[in-house]
């Protein structure tokens, strides 16, 4: 009996720890653009139907548009001022690269503004460590 009991708590902790993890990011698995994908595309000049936006420190991407830290209440802004005329259905990727993921103080509120604002195809470029590791160290396009 004692031994259930300590399973049903370890299944409970580790359901907690699943759902908070799910509700912290706003965007799902194939909601992450791969980094050599979006490369590809701007090297072979098929990007130009993808609006790119920086929403770090630095538009360092070929392209990206320079919205700065969206973690600050006017950078918010202007990305939704931005965005306010493009249509819905328009590829957009954003990506900041500051830092990892979890620790990125940008990428949340700008993907929950994306979702908000009724974007259907939102991406997050998928930069685990940071802009350095993961675009400019690969020679990827840069600005």
């Amino acid at each position: 009996m004692k031994y259930i009991s300590v399973l049903i708590i370890a299944m409970l902790i580790w359901s907690n720890a699943i759902s908070a993890q799910q509700n912290r990011d706003p965007w799902s698995i194939g909601e992450l653009m791969e980094p050599s994908v979006l490369a590809s595309r701007i090297s072979q000049a098929k990007a130009n139907n993808i609006l790119i936006m920086a929403v770090g420190p630095d538009a360092l991407i070929k392209g990206s548009i320079d919205i700065g830290d969206t973690h600050e209440q006017s950078k918010l802004k202007k990305l939704k001022n931005y965005l306010k005329n493009v249509p819905k259905d328009k590829e957009v990727v954003i990506y900041c690269g500051c830092c990892p993921f979890d620790r990125c103080p940008n990428v949340r509120p700008a993907f929950r503004a994306l979702k908000e604002m009724g974007f259907k195809n939102s991406k997050l470029l998928n930069l685990p460590k940071n802009i350095k590791a993961n675009w400019l160290d690969k020679n990827y396009p840069s600005n």
